[in-house]
């Protein structure tokens, strides 16, 4: 039992008018905006503020028809984001993020982030799936570094933001179903905390911590969604899991982006081999007859060709293949790669000498919160923004939206949640944090499972039956695996009786984990085709019957509910 549950003493108390759940480059965002309209704030996070989520681990590009090499607007973005949707874009999200996404990274430049320039203009560069070049930069190992650091820089300046790190949010506060706050955990001492906010803006990112490999911070568990889901909000597109073929498996790489190896492939060729050193691409490739007849993998099929020559025992020692650039002078690779071959020297590769191993890799999730065009969601008084919006990419992302999505979604939550805020007076009473409060009472030191090691067995079960490649058999495996395990921690929460209680806050994380695995399965079971990110090996090819959004939610009796949506259209709001 906590130290706080133990005394019987009252919670400690916070009030404003705005709390942003998450501190990445989404709800650093928020905060601003939502302290720029005149709002009280509480940017609140379990890692450290502006040190955990996915924007500070980004080192690529970020997409906006900035126009300042090539002429350019944001409806050409619009398209290519719709195309790679594969018919499941909400348009109005869609056009939200192109069209805003401009004015963010113009004012991310005004506070100093450091877009690389060309001839005075934002230098941008082509990336996969734009019909032009339209993805600016930093450089190619410090963009998302960059952009968090500005915004950090940005929340020292502001005034009305009160930053509290270390605080896991147990569940949304309601007062007759309206957002009025949240309870929550301080992780050091153990104590519980309430929070009284006018709006509340879940900003926690995606869920690609589920999975036993992925580019994630270690919170990317799907927090948010469950939260969502808990107090009534609905959640979108859940299958749509994006997988990044060659993300970095060993040896071990520190301080860098493990998907960073595949620009530097197809610049220079790069070579993927199996464990018996042969080269297998061209076994899996298709024809681009659009060029010089050249066989091409491309993502999808490098993920395929990766996971089938592991399971024909062609993997590498670590579970993937080789990446080699052995065949390259050590003149053209440094040519190439820059600096980074003295990041990778400092973690003892020498790409001269060895290569590394790959092997897909969890990377972004296209689902999450349903949400309208102003980011609310069912729940009034409830936002989502950043990775945490399902909706404005349907089936696939768009190669360099993701750090345009946690801008533009990020000042559009937190503005109108502001307004929010400012138009309704407080809901709080001390009745809406009693039900997580007494859940938190109620942990007790017991025998139980290993709650750190269902974890581990969650992000293995997500991996091998919830992965890139599904088949009805691994997802019936997959949904009883998570039962099972659902029944395993039971309703009462684990507890080590101490202060800081890691066994509570692993059983913690399973509540919202295995809620928010079975919302991945669920739809993904339903969807009998192959989609986007969402391949079915038993359904391939797409069913224009199929052209639909999945909506998860939870029935009054906790039960998860899925039903179908036609894809909204139509422009954003202002």
């Amino acid at each position: 039992m906590t130290a706080q549950a133990n005394k019987g003493a009252a919670p400690a108390h916070i009030e404003t008018d705005v709390l942003v759940i998450g501190a990445g480059g989404a709800g650093m965002y928020a905060a601003l905006e939502a302290a720029k309209a005149g709002a009280s704030v509480v940017l609140a996070d379990r890692s450290l503020i502006g040190r955990g989520g996915a924007t500070v681990m980004a080192q690529m590009t970020v997409a906006a028809a900035l126009a300042e090499q090539t002429p350019d607007h944001w409806e050409h973005h619009l398209a290519d984001t719709l195309a790679a949707g594969r018919g499941l874009c909400d348009e109005r999200l869609a056009a939200l993020l192109c069209e805003d996404g401009p004015h963010r990274l113009r004012e991310m430049d005004g506070w100093k982030v450091g877009w690389a320039r060309e001839d005075g203009h934002i230098k941008q560069a082509q990336a996969p799936g734009h019909d032009r070049p339209r993805c600016a930069y930093v450089d190619f190992l410090s963009t998302g570094p960059a952009v968090s650091r500005a915004l950090r820089a940005q929340l020292n300046l502001s005034r009305g933001i009160r930053r509290i790190g270390e605080l896991m949010i147990v569940d949304i506060a309601l007062h007759d179903g309206v957002a009025c706050g949240a309870t929550a955990l301080h992780l050091p001492s153990g104590e519980a905390v309430t929070l009284a906010a006018k709006a509340v803006v879940i900003a926690t990112g995606g869920l690609t911590g589920l999975y036993r490999r992925n580019s994630a911070s270690s919170n990317m568990g799907g927090d948010g969604y469950a939260l969502a889901l808990r107090a009534g909000a609905e959640l979108i597109d859940m299958e749509f899991v994006q997988f990044f073929p060659i993300g970095h498996l060993a040896p071990r790489l520190v301080g860098m982006d493990p998907i960073m190896w595949d620009p530097f492939r197809y610049k220079l060729g790069g070579k993927l081999l199996n464990a018996e050193m042969r080269e297998f691409e061209q076994d899996y490739a298709t024809l681009d007859t659009r060029s010089d007849g050249r066989y091409v993998l491309t993502r999808d099929l490098a993920t395929y060709a990766i996971t089938r020559e592991v399971e024909a025992g062609r993997g590498s020692p670590a579970g993937g293949a080789y990446l080699s650039f052995q065949h390259l002078p050590e003149a053209e690779i440094r040519s190439a790669f820059g600096p980074v071959v003295d990041r990778l020297a400092a973690n003892g590769i020498d790409l001269t000498k060895r290569p590394v191993e790959v092997a897909p890799i969890a990377h972004y999730h296209m689902g999450g919160v349903r949400v309208d065009d102003t980011l609310r969601t069912a729940v009034p008084g409830l936002y989502a923004s950043g990775e945490a919006v399902g909706g404005a990419n349907g089936a696939n992302r768009l190669s360099g939206n993701a750090i345009t999505e946690a801008l533009v979604f990020g000042a559009s939550a937190g503005r109108n949640a502001a307004r929010h805020a400012q138009r309704n007076s407080s809901r709080w009473s001390a009745q809406a944090a009693r039900p997580a409060l007494d859940l938190l009472r109620s942990a007790e030191r017991r025998d139980a499972p290993n709650a750190a090691a269902l974890v581990r067995d969650l992000k293995a079960l997500m991996a091998d039956q919830v992965g890139p490649f599904r088949t009805e058999a691994k997802l019936q495996s997959a949904l009883a695996g998570i039962a099972r395990m659902t029944s395993e921690i039971g309703e009462v929460p684990f507890s080590s009786a101490s202060a800081f209680d890691p066994v509570l806050v692993d059983w913690l994380d399973l509540r919202n984990m295995l809620l928010v695995a079975q919302s991945v399965a669920v739809p993904a079971l339903a969807r009998t085709e192959s989609r986007g990110a969402h391949q079915r090996e038993d359904h391939p090819g797409l069913d224009d019957g199929w052209c639909v959004n999945q909506i998860v939610a939870l029935s009054g009796d906790s039960a998860l509910e899925l039903r179908r949506a036609a894809p909204s259209s139509g422009r954003a709001a202002a």
